[in-house]
């Protein structure tokens, strides 16, 4: 048995290898041409675990034919970033890849700025998390970001083929691969992971006998590992989803629950908390404003109070928006809005709307009409505020909830001819 995991062994090692993030690495991309003029700037790149953030690292460096210097944000400190900053210096340059960069504070992230302003090193940061929260403001500013993705159904089921057909270990046995739900579901577009129960499930026969890969046998198999909590990636993901779920689902038992799962596996407090602000928003609304201020106060709080005192405060956040009354009204309206934008383009602000502040553009009847709100009863006046092609569209549809109720009598009195609430 070959003792290099699967998903090493297939690590790709030429861009047209890589499966998933053609956005980026396609034909004509914006990283690939990058990378093939021989010009790349430094970057941050963010996605979830298992789509390629350290693979596209290391062919950037095999293609570019420079020194590659890795380091881990968990275990690394200042120390060996002027380390490896001194044997880039030697090296008339290099490529520094730091994996978990959003773990380094701001004192060792700042020990890196003078080197990549000077391109001394050309910084590849690789992070699961938001970088405008977790990499400070100069350093971002010398960065340019990717956004990677999950894979995708077709992605992943590539993936299984490839690695049946290529692997040295599995192309001469007979397996046959005939359901991929179950694997698809469970690796959540993680490749990694997806590689890894593969592998589990290929190990379970000798190799001389034919092995059928059902979504039974994959449960089967799944199910034997014990589930021990990664926060570097296997059910970092998993784990919170039940968080969000049990709140949304307004269980505050199961909200606790998973919370402690997070909580004793040392789950960065910040994490915790911005997914919590995230779903004050997005699941709670205006059905309960004060939802997002306890949220945004408890994300602040835990960063001064630290573990584990935390625990205590994130308890009382996620037991208080468990048992919160529910609304996604204004996370529908804006991505109902996002998608007329996406549909109709960039639609021209209606000349009443416009600001005025020249005589020319007052002479082309800019802001003309416009009606200021106060100057009439309740401070209110019927304008159209959307552009032509668009008008009369209705984005917020208010919850059904005390608090949008009484938004929507709001908007009946104002609206109701034109919006019809």
């Amino acid at each position: 048995m070959n003792k290099i995991p699967l998903a090493e062994r297939l690590r790709p090692k030429a861009i047209d290898q890589l499966i998933g993030q053609n956005h980026l690495t396609g034909k004509r991309s914006v990283l690939r041409t990058a990378v093939e003029n021989g010009n790349i700037p430094s970057m941050i790149l963010w996605g979830p675990p298992g789509v390629g953030k350290t693979t596209i690292a290391n062919i950037i460096a095999a293609t570019l034919k420079q020194p590659f210097f890795l380091l881990s944000a968990i275990s690394s400190g200042v120390k060996d970033i002027r380390e490896a900053i001194e044997m880039a210096q030697k090296s008339n340059g290099a490529i520094l890849f730091i994996d978990e960069i959003h773990r380094f504070n701001k004192g060792q992230q700042d020990a890196l700025l003078g080197a990549v302003e000077k391109g001394i090193i050309t910084l590849i940061g690789a992070t699961t998390e938001n970088p405008s929260f977790e990499v400070n403001s100069a350093l971002l500013s010398r960065c340019q970001v990717y956004i990677l993705k999950a894979l995708n159904t077709e992605d992943l089921i590539l993936l299984l083929s490839h690695a049946l057909k290529t692997d040295n270990d599995l192309k001469n046995r007979n397996i046959i691969l005939q359901e991929t739900e179950a694997l698809i579901n469970i690796s959540g577009g993680d490749a990694r992971k997806l590689l890894n129960l593969l592998e589990l499930i290929t190990n379970t026969s000798a190799k001389d006998v034919e092995l059928v890969i059902t979504n039974e046998l994959v449960m089967k198999v799944a199910q034997q590992r014990i589930a021990i909590y990664d926060k570097n990636g296997e059910q970092h993901y998993d784990i919170i989803s039940a968080f969000i779920k049990s709140m949304r689902g307004s269980d505050p038992n199961g909200a606790v629950y998973w919370l402690a799962r997070m909580i004793e596996a040392g789950e960065d407090v910040k994490f915790i908390a911005r997914r919590m602000v995230i779903f004050a928003s997005e699941d709670i609304g205006n059905a309960n404003a004060n939802a997002l201020l306890l949220a945004s106060n408890t994300f602040q709080a835990v960063n001064i109070i630290g573990y584990p005192e935390s625990r205590i405060i994130l308890s009382q956040c996620a037991v208080y928006l468990a048992t919160s009354l529910k609304s996604n009204a204004s996370y529908r309206a804006i991505n109902e809005a996002l998608a007329a934008v996406k549909k109709f383009g960039d639609l021209p602000v209606p000349l009443h709307l416009r600001n005025a502040p020249t005589n020319l553009m007052k002479n082309m009847n800019y802001g003309k009409d416009y009606k200021y709100a106060h100057s009439f009863n309740n401070n209110f006046v019927s304008l159209e505020f959307l552009p032509e092609q668009i008008a009369r569209t209705k984005f917020y549809e208010p919850g059904d909830n005390a608090r949008e109720e009484e938004i929507r009598k709001f908007l009946k009195v104002r609206w109701k001819e034109k919006y019809n609430y």
